[in-house]
């Protein structure tokens, strides 16, 4: 069952960043519970909102709950990573605004039985896409050896303690299968200092954090997807991303960042007259826009959060 307290982070921020217009066309590509969704597409009369997801039980609840609202939306199945095909498919080659809410949504979080969360005892799995994707956490922490195991942990988790933890995974499935999230979280609490099992923050967080991302395939996807999405963009369009980790940040930091300062700019900055810019793109925001204090004492999983915004000149 899918919790019913579920709230969207910056949900405001992020549609005043994509100023919608009544007209355009606009693409939600992290649909989920249809938070920010539901805001775009109240916005909309002529205009028509693309929102894309991969699992279908977000889908199934979230499409009538957009009927309630407006017809002027089309839910399409799929990964972000094929934002452009998957529009392409619909006729649409360009769109006024785009928005991207990274990470897992509270629903998957929240049900048991997807094994994302370290908070639930169920079989560890953490697919978004649990019908088209064959890789799950279990088949990663029973197989892969142990220097891919390390190599997740400190690339995907910048965990301390990766050779830690990833040798005492190691000598607990050669004695039997790890099958569930408490079995891999006691696991992980082996391999780590008492000073750390002190800490506030969950010991398992960055090690669960790697595996989501590697079964998924997130940060690849990421890259691909905000390409795409630039191309996508008509003059005057925005790119709005909503981050919750560093690796996160670091893509986006990367790719805006390589749109928007060329090294042909940094030399006509120094010109006494004034050349236009050959860049395409213009920052909207120079620093991430982070929730303000009322939004992160309603809602604890705000506190990492961080919006980043482009525009086509």
């Amino acid at each position: 069952m899918m919790q019913e307290h579920h709230v969207s982070v910056l949900l405001n921020e992020a549609i005043d960043f994509l100023n919608v217009k009544k007209s355009g066309i606009y693409v939600d590509a992290t649909l989920g519970r249809a938070g920010h969704s539901k805001e775009i597409l109240k916005c909309l009369t002529t205009g028509k909102l693309f929102a894309i997801d991969q699992d279908e039980t977000a889908i199934n609840y979230s499409q009538p709950i957009l009927e309630k609202i407006s017809e002027n939306f089309k839910i399409l199945k799929g990964n972000f990573r094929d934002l452009e095909s998957l529009l392409a498919f619909q006729g649409v080659f360009e769109v006024d605004g785009i928005l991207f809410d990274l990470g897992v949504s509270s629903p998957q979080f929240d049900n048991k039985d997807r094994g994302f969360s370290y908070r639930f005892d169920s079989e560890l799995d953490m697919r978004m896409d649990q019908k088209s994707n064959q890789l799950t956490a279990k088949s990663i922490v029973n197989n892969w050896s142990l220097s891919d195991l390390i190599r997740i942990f400190r690339d995907f988790g910048e965990e301390t303690y990766a050779v830690k933890i990833a040798n005492r995974i190691i000598e607990a499935r050669a004695i039997k299968e790890i099958q569930t999230t408490f079995e891999l979280v006691e696991i992980i609490k082996s391999g780590l200092p008492q000073k750390v099992l002190k800490e506030k923050k969950h010991p398992a967080k960055k090690i669960f954090q790697a595996l989501r991302i590697c079964v998924n395939n997130e940060l690849e996807v990421l890259k691909d997807a905000l390409k795409s999405s630039l191309k996508l963009l008509k003059s005057g369009g925005t790119l709005v991303v909503i981050t919750f980790q560093s690796l996160e940040e670091k893509i986006v930091k990367e790719i805006f960042k390589g749109v928007t300062i060329f090294e042909e700019d940094k030399i006509l900055a120094k010109l006494p007259i004034n050349v236009p810019s050959k860049s395409l793109f213009e920052l909207v925001n120079k620093k991430p826009f982070k929730p303000r204090e009322l939004e992160l004492e309603n809602n604890r999983r705000a506190h990492s959060a961080k919006l980043w915004a482009i525009k086509k000149k």
